[in-house]
């Protein structure tokens, strides 16, 4: 005879049975009491049960991060400095390696091409300074008789007919503050301000010249260091990643300057038919903005129209609609074939990355908007599409 109970027991038991197996299973998973890893463990575990240690370590991060971010601060001409030179590294390396292509060795690539480089800048300044230097001369020589028309105008004599007392006190008032001594220092400070600004600016050009100059010269040895950081196995998309996104930079900077040299020749025909002042200064400005992408054209459109005005409202006009009809043949046309070799942006990134490059870093920002734009797109079209497309 059986038992009938001794089914269920056996069931019970056997259950009891895996139920300790799965335990003991459990245990001899879990590190030993005197094994390192349960000792590190617990040291964690004591020192985050520790309200004063973590505390401490809380806010020596928080200071850590703050020393970070105004060492940040300090530092941010140096980098500013230092991504101009980059850009402008980037920018000339298409024509070093032309040079190159044609039998000139690279050194003697880089050399004509800075050569090239400072006879530009020489010309510009040859232009700008003069002008500027002659056109204050002739107003501090025009300014009293300036100064003597206005008060045989019509309009003086009737300011002074119907505000006397007031025209009486803004004259005292004047030269007042022109004989003052303090008023005189406070402008003399503000010479010296003026006078710093350009020395520092003059100085950080020099400072970018000189990196650009070594950026050039050692930009492949740049690349094979920044790819043998990354993993062996990695280092050969990594490798063509890095050479494309250098190349798409190079090809739209110089893209960039091959129409802002455009914008120039047009603003200088433009300038010398319609017998408009200063072309060759102006032919300058408009290369100088047009650098800038997106505003850069518009920009010089209504400082020139408005220049214009004071000379010839028609020839204002015509400057107005011949340029603009010039911006047109630019988007269209021009546009497409010098930015061929670059890298294509929609329309709307285009807007925003300027607006925020410009937001974040001013000129600087703008000009590298479009590039940083297109290698992020480059970045996320190579490696995290594909990426996520290999996920199941």
């Amino acid at each position: 005879m059986t038992d009938p109970t001794a089914a269920p027991l056996a069931a019970d038991a056997g259950a009891g049975t895996d139920a300790g197996t799965a335990r003991g299973t459990a245990v001899t998973a879990a590190p030993a009491p005197g094994t390192a890893g349960s000792t590190a463990t617990a040291r964690v575990l004591a020192g985050l049960s520790n309200p004063f240690a973590l505390g401490f370590l809380l806010t020596l991060g928080g200071l850590a991060a703050f020393v970070l971010g105004l060492a940040i601060s300090n530092l941010s001409t140096v980098l500013i400095y230092v991504a101009f030179a980059l850009f402008a590294a980037l920018g000339l390396d298409p024509v070093v390696r032309w040079l190159e292509r044609h039998g000139i060795p690279r050194p003697g690539g880089i050399a004509m091409v800075f050569a090239g480089f400072a006879v530009a800048i020489a010309g510009i300044l040859w232009l700008i300074i003069p002008t500027v230097a002659g056109q204050v001369s002739q107003f501090s020589k025009d300014l009293p008789s300036l100064v003597s028309d206005f008060q045989k105008s019509d309009i003086y004599s009737w300011l002074e007919t119907n505000f006397s007392d007031q025209v009486g006190t803004l004259l005292t008032d004047a030269q007042n503050f022109i004989t003052n001594p303090s008023n005189i220092a406070s402008i003399g400070g503000g010479v010296l301000q003026v006078g710093a600004g350009i020395a520092t600016a003059v100085s950080g050009v020099v400072i970018v010249l000189v990196l650009t100059l070594y950026f050039l010269a050692s930009l492949a040895a740049m690349k094979n260091a920044f790819v043998r950081l990354t993993p062996a196995r990695s280092r050969p998309k990594v490798a063509s990643l890095t050479t494309e996104i250098t190349d798409s930079i190079g090809g739209y900077l110089m893209g960039m300057v091959v129409l802002a040299f455009f914008n120039s020749v047009v603003a200088l025909i433009l300038h010398l038919v319609l017998g408009l002042p200063f072309p060759a200064l102006l032919a300058v400005i408009a290369f100088c903005l047009t650098l800038i992408p997106l505003v850069g054209t518009v920009a010089y459109w209504v400082l020139a129209t408005v220049i214009a005005l004071f000379s010839s409202p028609v020839a204002a006009l015509v400057f107005g609609i011949a340029y603009l009809i010039y911006m047109q043949i630019e988007a269209y046309i021009l546009t497409p074939r010098v930015m061929n070799r670059a890298i294509s942006v929609p329309g709307a990134l285009v807007v925003i990355g300027a607006l925020v490059g410009g937001t974040l870093l001013g000129l600087l920002g703008a000009l590298i908007a479009i590039p940083v734009t297109a290698s992020i797109l480059l970045i996320i079209k190579q490696v995290w599409i594909p990426r996520q497309d290999a996920k199941v």
